[in-house]
């Protein structure tokens, strides 16, 4: 499909544009460059943790506080801008929200000390899911028949490019230049993103109707708030681990400093891979591509706790953790599947349950480290988040199982 217009996908409820449309590349090549900014600052961030906690003369475990003041932002932001923009046109909500993410960042880097980082880390990450549900709403309106997840796949699949360009090169100038350096970098990506959003995206008008009130009355939905605990909790595993990979890099598998760097473009190799193949088995089959995978992630965060020591096998483990973001457009099509009228809100919301995630998975690796059970033990933590989130699917399977068996009237 070369040619697509936002409003030739009325099953999503977006909006009519009141220009012509836009070749459908250009306008996810736009969203995704905004996903390649948000995913280098959330994930450099890991990469540099000792240095950062070296230039704020605060611990490790400290430090890791300031990824769960971002992830905070998120969880925050996500469903209260999604909310307060529900009459927004869609263009003009990107917009404001990827130049919030720019100048946060440009903020971060002349902090003065932890407590203004942390806030600012906070501020950062408001609109950050709220960014990327209206960009899955966007981008299924633009996907050709069949092809949603995959269509969302390639917006997000500017996150995980990040993981294998971005974050290792933020990583190496914030050793090389100082850790304020990656926050000057994704300041300027976001404002570059800005840019190219302005200059592609078409003009909307907002969905006659559309309201904070029909949004979140159609939240009563009980698979709304399964599949929201599913990624919630089933993606702590991740970054239970990914929090913590370059002291896990150097203390746990001897490999020097210089070596972090390359783990990080490792782990973003996986999530490329991973988001690829996850889109196009989630466009196939949704439920068994969501169960399957977090039933691979269990296995593989159990297998990294038990071999993190040998650095052939820390790489393996890094690559197939990452590989585990196949999850992500499978739950992203889920939600938009079961939100109804809360589209955006639910879409939004998807990145405030990655993001608790995100929190809860640093905080709980840091309680395994502080506790004394070493680097490794993170990917005990990430096993047993996995199994929760398990049993939060099977919930939700066997409920919409019994619904759609259910007789009409």
């Amino acid at each position: 499909m070369t040619e697509a217009a936002l409003d030739h996908a009325p099953a999503d409820g977006l909006d009519a544009p009141t220009e012509a449309s836009r070749p459908a590349a250009l306008i996810i090549l736009a969203l995704a460059l905004g996903s390649f900014g948000i995913g280098t600052g959330e994930f450099a961030i890991m990469g540099l943790l000792p240095d950062i906690a070296l230039g704020l003369r605060i611990s490790l475990p400290d430090a890791g506080h300031l990824i769960s003041a971002y992830a905070l932002g998120v969880v925050v932001g996500a469903p209260l801008i999604a909310l307060l923009g529900a009459k927004l046109p869609r263009r003009a909500l990107l917009l404001l929200l990827m130049l919030g993410f720019g100048a946060g960042n440009l903020a971060s880097a002349v902090a003065p000390d932890p407590v203004t980082l942390g806030f600012l880390r906070f501020v950062s990450g408001l609109p950050h899911g709220a960014y990327f549900g209206v960009a899955a709403l966007v981008a299924a309106s633009v996907a050709a028949p069949g092809q949603r997840a995959q269509s969302i796949g390639r917006v997000m699949l500017g996150l995980t490019v990040a993981t294998l360009v971005g974050t290792p090169m933020a990583t190496w100038l914030g050793q090389q230049f100082g850790w304020r350096s990656l926050f000057v970098l994704v300041g300027g990506i976001g404002l570059l993103a800005v840019l190219l959003l302005w200059l592609t995206l078409p003009r909307d008008r907002v969905r006659e109707g559309a309201s904070a009130r029909k949004e979140l009355g159609a939240l009563m939905r009980p698979q709304i708030w399964l599949t929201f605990a599913f990624a919630a909790v089933g993606f702590g595993g991740m970054f239970a681990v990914f929090s913590y990979i370059a002291a896990t890099t150097t203390q746990v598998a001897g490999l020097p400093e210089t070596f972090v760097p390359v783990i990080l473009a490792i782990f973003g190799t996986g999530m490329i891979a991973g988001n690829i193949l996850g889109a196009w088995a989630a466009d196939r089959a949704l439920m068994k591509t969501l169960g399957g995978m977090m039933s691979f992630n269990i296995a593989v965060l159990a297998a990294f706790a038990l071999t993190a020591q040998h650095p052939a096998l820390l790489c393996l483990g890094v690559f197939l953790i990452g590989f585990g973001v196949a999850l992500a457009p499978a739950v992203q099509t889920r939600l938009m599947d079961v939100a109804g009228e809360a589209q955006t809100l639910a879409a939004a919301s998807m990145h405030s349950a990655f993001n608790i995630a995100n929190a809860a998975g640093a905080w709980l690796g840091g309680l395994a480290i502080s506790a004394g059970y070493g680097y490794a033990s993170t990917g005990w933590v990430g096993a047993g988040l996995g199994l929760l989130g398990l049993a939060i699917f099977a919930v939700s399977h066997a409920s919409q199982r019994r619904a759609d068996a259910a007789p009409a009237g």
